[in-house]
């Protein structure tokens, strides 16, 4: 994964028009939507209007005019505003305690609080216009956006340690098979432990860390068969599936998108799953 650590000041100060902030449990991006196709991310996603309000769809039809919103992991569902602006700010789930989260996170989507969506509005046009450093909040990105630190989670030790292998290095070609026998478990057994303790599938898990460590890659010179490889992906048909399935965008479609986009992809901060 490239690490960009020496940033120019035009980027570290929001002047470029989008910017994304990586870390290898959050990612926080405020710019333009683009007009991505259905999309499903590991993540939970808070989505935060900047301006017109959000159009929300969800695959079993429920439609929101909103301006904030938090789809769960591995939800299907199409995004759209009229001015193209927003704010999104995702969360690994792994990476916190799912059963002592604030309420709000999975209320209905017309309970969510009018104070929460200027918090978080005001959190991002701050970025963007350059008034707050990115280096001032990188070490408490949610106390920054959200107020407060979320509880995070303690995963069983071999698990965990499976889990920040794979988040430290997401192109890595270890498969399942060769991680249960480093920790000293059965194929099966490791399959359903690992299921048990994360909350999604190992394939699963692994899918959506190799295509969210795609977005470190979007504002470099490499051509898509490069990045397909470097990023993990045996072929570059199957690495536009799995972006596309994530990210409702092709990786022509997003890197085109990513022109003057500040990418601060932060590794140094270790996974809270331990």
């Amino acid at each position: 994964m490239p690490m960009t650590s020496a940033l120019n000041t035009q980027q570290l100060t929001g002047r470029s028009d989008k910017l994304m902030l990586i870390t290898p449990d959050r990612i926080c991006y405020a710019g333009a939507l683009g007009r991505p196709h259905t999309r499903q991310f590991g993540a939970i996603t808070v989505y935060v209007s900047l301006g017109s309000p959000l159009h929300i769809l969800f695959q079993d039809g429920k439609r929101y005019s909103t301006d904030i919103c938090v789809v769960q992991p591995d939800t299907p569902h199409e995004i759209a505003t009229v001015d193209r602006r927003i704010g999104v700010y995702m969360i690994e789930p792994e990476s916190i305690d799912m059963d002592r989260l604030p309420e709000w996170f999975t209320a209905d989507q017309a309970a969510l609080p009018a104070a929460l969506h200027q918090r978080l509005r005001d959190a991002f046009l701050s970025l963007a216009d350059g008034s707050v450093h990115v280096n001032a909040i990188r070490p408490r990105l949610d106390e920054f956006f959200l107020g407060h630190a979320l509880p995070s989670r303690k995963l069983e030790w071999r698990m965990a340690a499976v889990v920040n292998r794979i988040k430290r290095n997401p192109s890595d070609s270890v498969g399942a098979e060769e991680y249960a026998d480093q920790v000293d478990l059965s194929f099966s057994r490791f399959l359903h432990l690992f299921k048990e303790e994360v909350g999604t599938t190992f394939r699963r898990f692994r899918a959506w860390k190799r295509a969210r460590n795609f977005m470190s890659y979007v504002n470099t010179e490499r051509n898509l068969t490069d990045i397909a490889l470097e990023t993990g992906f045996p072929d570059s048909s199957h690495f536009s599936h799995t972006v596309r399935h994530y990210w409702g965008l092709t990786p022509r479609d997003i890197i085109a998108g990513s022109r003057r986009l500040a990418v601060i992809n932060d590794a140094s901060f270790v996974s809270t799953a331990h």
